[in-house]
């Protein structure tokens, strides 16, 4: 994998994860649920790879987990600022 590959990547992967989260924590209301899927998912996919877990795939596992964890944060944050979402 080519390093221009991977720093696109990472913000990439970043964003994605948050607006997912953003939009299931809009949507259902449920504050941790959009973490507890993506964990799901890395659990379920990692439990189906043959290959060794390499560096490359914990830095997008972290990167993904912290866009996660932003969406969350930020639903969290705009809820007790008086926000309603839906």
């Amino acid at each position: 994998m080519q390093i221009a590959q991977i720093i696109i990547s990472i913000p990439l992967l970043f964003v994605l994860f948050f607006g997912i989260g953003f939009v299931l924590n809009m949507i259902l209301k449920t504050t941790w649920l959009p973490l507890l899927v993506f964990l799901g998912v890395v659990i379920y996919i990692g439990m189906g790879l043959t290959q060794i877990f390499t560096v490359i795939n914990a830095i997008f596992f972290f990167s993904g987990l912290a866009g996660a964890i932003g969406g969350v944060w930020t639903i969290k944050i705009l809820r007790e600022k008086g926000y309603r979402m839906f």
